[in-house]
């Protein structure tokens, strides 16, 4: 292209006429400086570089510049070697013209092939009798939407052919984006899919919100079709996933939040070379809390569960996915004093996150023994050695069912949340508190309940139809049980924010619904009724506790009623004496007495037992 764009500017020069003997001679000599010069150019500027496939804005631009500084370095040896007797001036400036023509047309011109020329109308036609390729209605004309509409339409042979465009920004209804209209907006997706013959519904909104996803979703169910959507922005940014992989929406993407901003910084330098302990380690939150903690390079990883199985699958995993973490699973009991004081004094954790805990409402209501032992004294333990052995940190991982609690695993909590910050008064160690509501995919959580199920046909059993639940995602609360690590001085009790809490009517039927049946028709739900210790609305503070901002925007700080450390000593030593003998009615009133506010089970004079059901949610903004 540099000898024809360097001729092409003399002959253009020259009124497309022959170009001069003397000035021919002259050019024929410069040509040899003129390729080196430009050439050089053109590769410090990467022109070799890119796909023609692929050739965009980006590489118009890279054009323009290295043209520019090739033209500016071809005149500059021009006038070393000649200087410019003989070479018209105007000849650089036609040169460079024609050099941008020359080098962005062909890249241009095979991408129009390519995209939309004759080759694609061949094969398009070719294609038309094709009744295997489904019509496809793309909910989405922004960006996501372009470039997946773009690789559908490169890949010629594939499963889906782009038909529409719906999109809620009026002023892109009427467009074409490569050829496919934007015929709507998103509440006429029923009239469309009708009109056009849609096979298939495809959501191509990464950044949207839950509550925009449920809108989208609840649109596209009345159409009876079915529906895919891209996978959520946070995963394509992270590499996890791409824009060919369309999947089925998951209750995730309808009870999901915003992607949480962390200070990743902060918490990869409090981690980084540093020996962390995870108690209950082969659990939901537990479990999680090691993948996040592996992943940030620690100097050893003690893993602690009482459960061989959960603990063997975490090493497992931990050893697969990140086979150069040091790291050591433990078979231990949190409330066997001789053998995690061995474990304390062996290894020296700096963090100890104190995820173990029982928390299955119902059957804890009727074990308050068990619940005392485990959820209670284990935390003395815990928190004990954490103490005895100058850990900098000790994060307890708490529950929302604490607040008020109308049962005797919120109640065990609540002990165990007070016991923390009894210590850190005390204590060089930053006792921590984080206090969150039901994750999804946990352990005993209603998901996989409602699941199962659905599976065997139902019924889907709900106890209550006006029963509410906050939800997050595991990666999204152990990420934030993190931060909160880091950002903690001791004695707080830090409140996740939750968002919205979900109707888990609303919940059975959507999960109903994804599972491709309806709801009452298919499979019925069923109303149960409230279980012991249960309430209708779950809450994440107390009334009398004054909620704060921190620096991270999802972690509230909750201004607690502190209790004397030796109030709290003595009635931990009568509640040990009570589980040594098994007295769960000493139990109950003791949890009642340290837990003024615990509105769960009560035995009256009469003997009789009565059931507090929770109190409306209150807010935290």
């Amino acid at each position: 292209m540099v000898p024809i764009a360097w001729f092409g500017a003399y002959w253009l020069r020259f009124n497309l006429d022959s170009i001069p003997e003397d000035y021919f001679n002259q050019a024929l000599i410069l040509l040899p400086v003129i390729a080196v010069a430009q050439g050089g150019m053109f590769w410090y500027f990467g022109l070799y570089r890119g796909i023609w496939r692929f050739a965009s804005i980006p590489d118009l631009a890279r054009i323009l510049k290295a043209v520019g500084a090739s033209v500016v370095l071809a005149a500059a040896a021009s006038f070393i070697f000649t200087r410019l007797e003989g070479v018209p001036r105007s000849v650089f400036f036609l040169d460079g013209i024609l050099l941008v023509l020359l080098l962005g047309g062909p890249r241009f011109i095979y991408r129009c092939l390519k995209d939309h020329s004759l080759y694609q109308w061949i094969h398009e036609r070719r294609l038309d009798a094709n009744a295997e390729q489904k019509k496809a209605l793309i909910v989405g004309a922004g960006k996501a939407g372009e470039m997946f509409v773009r690789d559908l339409l490169r890949d010629l042979t594939g499963p889906y052919r782009p038909t529409a465009f719906v999109d809620d920004d009026t002023r892109k209804v009427g467009k074409e984006i490569h050829g496919i209209p934007v015929v709507g907006t998103c509440d006429e997706i029923p009239g469309t899919v009708t009109r056009l013959r849609i096979d298939l519904i495809i959501i191509a909104l990464p950044a949207a919100t839950s509550r925009q996803i449920r809108r989208i979703v609840e649109i596209c169910e009345t159409t009876g079709l079915p529906f895919r959507i891209l996978p959520q922005l946070q995963d394509l940014v992270s590499g996890r996933a791409s824009l060919k992989d369309l999947r089925d929406v998951r209750i995730e993407d309808l009870l999901g939040r915003e992607p949480v901003t962390l200070d990743w910084q902060a918490i990869t330098e409090a981690t980084r070379g540093q020996t962390v302990l995870v108690s209950g380690g082969g659990g939901s939150i537990g479990a999680e809390l090691c993948r996040q903690i592996g992943s940030l390079n620690p100097g050893r990883l003690i893993i602690v569960d009482r459960s061989e199985f959960n603990l063997y699958s975490i090493d497992m995993e931990l050893q697969n996915n990140i086979p150069e973490l040091s790291k050591i699973a433990l078979l231990a009991d949190i409330n066997d004093t001789v053998q995690m004081d061995k474990i304390m004094r062996t290894y020296s954790p700096a963090v100890v996150y104190h995820a173990a805990a029982y928390k299955h409402v119902p059957i804890l209501e009727n074990q308050a023994r068990a619940a005392v032992v485990n959820n209670v004294l284990g935390t003395r333990v815990m928190a004990n050695l954490a103490d005895k052995y100058g850990c900098r940190s000790f994060v307890m991982v708490s529950t929302d069912k604490a607040v008020n609690p109308a049962n005797v695993m919120g109640a065990s909590k609540r002990v165990a949340e007070m016991y923390c910050q009894g210590m850190n008064a005390k204590s060089n160690t930053r006792f921590i508190t984080v206090r969150f509501g039901n994750v999804l995919g946990s352990s005993g959580s209603v998901i996989p309940l409602f699941q199962k199920q659905i599976a065997s046909g139902g019924p889907v059993t709900v106890t209550h139809p006006e029963i509410m639940r906050f939800f997050m995602t595991i990666s999204e609360a152990c990420q934030l049980i993190m931060q909160a690590g880091v950002i903690g001085k001791g004695g707080e009790i830090f409140v996740l924010d939750m968002g919205e809490p979900v109707n888990i009517s609303y919940l059975a039927e959507q999960l109903i619904r994804l599972s491709g049946k309806t709801p009452g028709e298919d499979i019925e739900i069923v109303y149960t009724g409230l279980r012991s210790g249960e309430k209708l609305y779950e809450e994440l503070f107390h009334d009398a506790e004054q909620l704060t901002e921190t620096s991270h925007p999802k972690i509230l700080l909750a201004q607690c009623r502190l209790m004397d450390k030796v109030t709290l000593d003595e009635s931990f030593n009568a509640m040990q004496h009570a589980c040594e003998e098994g007295n769960d009615a000493i139990l109950r009133v003791m949890l009642a007495k340290l837990v003024p506010e615990h509105t769960g089970l009560v035995t009256t004079s009469h003997g009789t037992e009565k059931t507090a059901v929770g109190v409306p949610l209150q807010q935290a903004h």
